[in-house]
C-alpha cells in the first residue's frame, strides 16, 4: 500500500525525475509551480519513502462560461507500481479535495491516441465532457 501526502519541496527532484523519465521532456520549474497554495499536489510513496506517483490539480472556473470544477493537471505512476490501485488512491483523494471546495465535476484534458491514461480515466468514471478543444499549429 501507499501514503498519500502533500508534495513537499523535497519531493520535486524525484517527481520531476519520474516525469521526465516517463514524458522524455525534463521540466523541473513547471513541478515547482505546481506547488503553489491554490493548487492540490498529492504524491503517494511507498511504506520505504520511494515516489509511487504524484497528481495535480485545482478548482477553476473555466474561461467560457463553464461552472467551477476540479481540474486534474498531471497524473505519473511509477510503472512498476502500476495495476497496483496507487492512480485510483491518488485520484479519489484529489476528488475529495475538490469535493470540499464545493465543486460537483472533475474534468481533464487527455491526447485521445494515449489510451493508458484515456483508460485510466474511463475507470475512475470519467466521460467525454460538454467542451470541445480546438487546436490550431502554429507557424
Amino acid at each position: 500500500m501507499v501514503a498519500i501526502r502533500p508534495a513537499q519541496t523535497t519531493d520535486l527532484e524525484a517527481i520531476s525525475a519520474l516525469d521526465a523519465r516517463l514524458t522524455g521532456s525534463d521540466k523541473p520549474a513547471y513541478w515547482q509551480e505546481m506547488l503553489a497554495p491554490e493548487r492540490h499536489f498529492l504524491v503517494a510513496e511507498t511504506d520505504k519513502g520511494a515516489l509511487a506517483g504524484f497528481i495535480a490539480g485545482e478548482v477553476r472556473a473555466w474561461e467560457f462560461g463553464q461552472p467551477a470544477a476540479g481540474w486534474v493537471f498531471a497524473i505519473q505512476i511509477d510503472p512498476k507500481l502500476r495495476q497496483r490501485g496507487v492512480g485510483s488512491a491518488l485520484f479519489d483523494v484529489l476528488v475529495a479535495r475538490f469535493k470540499q471546495e464545493g465543486v460537483t465535476r472533475v474534468r481533464t484534458l487527455v491526447d485521445r491516441k494515449d489510451h493508458l491514461i484515456l483508460s485510466f480515466f474511463r475507470a475512475q468514471g470519467m466521460v467525454a465532457g460538454p467542451s470541445l478543444q480546438l487546436d490550431k499549429e502554429l507557424p
